[in-house]
């Protein structure tokens, strides 16, 4: 029997089945996206490993298919050496080198990888067998398989340059202090927001459960909560404060505890709980531990004063311009979107209606879209911001948009998109411990965590560093 003879013996089995059927399903990408839209719907990480899988077998597809395969035109393996069991319907007339179906399908799970490992690790046999399958069925050699999932590999790689991976770490905080031990929450005083928490869940419940010992307070929200938050500490004497609630909320108990240099326990229970979640606080149970032990540590606190009135703090961001519409329309659309996505698209919605704003930053005279004051260092700093490392180096995380370079709108959109802001004349960024801004022309509101709170010409915003005490 020749060779020829012999790699054509055999009828078909269930691998050749299986391979044939795994071959095709990934034709066009459909397995991917079918995979893609589960993901999807499951959410959280599991929906930004998809959305980025998704995109990055689109850059793969697109690289292999209209560039690579046209410049390097090979013939694909006879199908007289394949066996009759393993022959596909129909062998594609494109050449033959890279694989598609392999940048495909490694540009897939790579990119689901970044964001979750253990989905990736899911898709990842998947993944292997849709490459094999192409030499098993005969329309590919080796070498074409294992060059096309390396380029998928490199171009999922390649999207962290424009969205990067968000960090799920805590962020660096500072040194570890001794705070009042309260076991069952006696000489605690919590202020609780009546609308946070998820559908018709009363966080309070949970809280009282907790710290059975504690006071509660529920903020009346169509009032001064500063104030009232005020008035119960001066009636109550408490040894320390708690807060359940999302960054609005939260903030308004950090200027209390400041101003009564009284511990914070952050019980997060709000919609927007970025502040929990960079300081590593996100569950009511754990915060309780370190309520009854009495850890703590120090963190970093920004402050703004506006026109010369009393400065007021912030955790995350103080903001001028469109900055503040960017991360509402961010928040409405990233469930669906994920989160980079959302931001991009809130970008061009948000600059395409913005007006210039004339001021003087650190006495050097621009004109800027808008500007970012982070309390603390974000990440990364050459894309749009998504993490914070560290919330203990005495810093602010300065960014603005300038208006006053040509072009400056389409110049800012292509770095965002292709993760070069940090060489755009049109993107500034500095980590300072302070920073002033004179407008030029009339006031403009101030927005502090997302709330605006003002309307002003002459901004100061500076670090307070270590300068609250947090449970944790």
């Amino acid at each position: 029997m020749t060779n020829q003879e012999a790699i054509n013996v055999g009828s078909r089995t269930w691998v050749d089945s299986g391979l044939r059927a795994a071959s095709r399903a990934a034709d066009h990408g459909l397995l991917w996206f079918a995979v893609g839209a589960a993901a999807y719907a499951v959410g959280g990480r599991t929906r930004r490993a998809g959305v980025r899988g998704v995109l990055s077998l689109a850059g793969a597809s697109a690289l292999t298919n209209a560039l690579l395969k046209p410049v390097l035109p090979r013939p694909r393996p006879s199908q007289e050496l394949i066996a009759l069991g393993r022959r596909p319907r129909r062998v594609p007339a494109s050449s033959s080198f890279p694989s598609g179906h392999a940048a495909s399908a490694a540009a897939f799970v790579t990119g689901m990888s970044l964001e979750s490992p253990a989905a990736g690790a899911l898709v990842a046999p998947i993944g292997a067998a849709v490459a094999y399958s192409r030499v098993h069925i005969g329309v590919h050699w080796p070498s074409d398989v294992l060059a096309g999932a390396a380029i998928g590999a490199a171009v999922a790689v390649g999207t962290r340059r424009w969205w990067a991976v968000r960090a799920d770490e805590s962020a660096a905080l500072g040194p570890a202090i001794s705070a009042p031990a309260l076991p069952d929450g006696s000489g605690m005083l919590i202020l609780v927001n009546p609308g946070a928490g998820s559908g018709d869940e009363d966080p309070s419940i949970r809280l009282r459960d907790l710290l059975p010992a504690a006071t509660i307070i529920l903020a009346d929200v169509d009032g001064d909560v500063g104030a009232q938050l005020d008035a119960a500490v001066e009636r109550r004497a408490p040894r320390a404060l708690g807060v359940c609630g999302g960054d609005g909320t939260v903030v308004t108990a950090v200027e209390a505890a400041l101003r009564h240099d009284l511990a914070l326990a952050v019980f997060p229970g709000g919609t927007l709980n970025h502040f929990a979640r960079d300081v590593s606080v996100e569950d009511i149970a754990a915060t309780r531990d370190a309520v009854a032990a009495g850890r703590a540590v120090r963190v970093d606190v920004g402050a703004v004063q506006c026109d010369g009135k009393p400065a007021e703090a912030f955790v995350n961001v103080a903001s001028l311009g469109g900055y503040p519409e960017m991360v509402r329309l961010r928040e409405r659309w990233e469930s669906r979107l994920g989160k980079w996505p959302a931001a991009a698209v809130a970008m061009v919605r948000v600059l395409a209606t913005a007006e210039p704003i004339p001021l003087s930053l650190d006495g050097r005279s621009m004109s800027i879209w808008m500007l970012f004051v982070g309390n603390g260092r974000y990440a990364p700093s050459d894309q749009v911001p998504l993490s914070r490392p560290a919330v203990n180096e005495s810093t602010l995380d300065v960014r603005c948009l300038r208006a006053d370079r040509r072009w400056s709108r389409v110049r800012l959109l292509w770095s965002a998109s292709t993760g070069t802001l940090a060489s755009s004349a049109a993107y500034m960024h500095q980590n300072v411990d302070a920073v002033t801004a004179e407008l030029h022309g009339d006031p403009i509101p101030l927005a502090v965590d997302g709330e605006v709170t003002g309307r002003g010409r002459d901004f100061r915003f500076a670090s307070r560093p270590a300068a609250l005490s947090l449970y944790r």
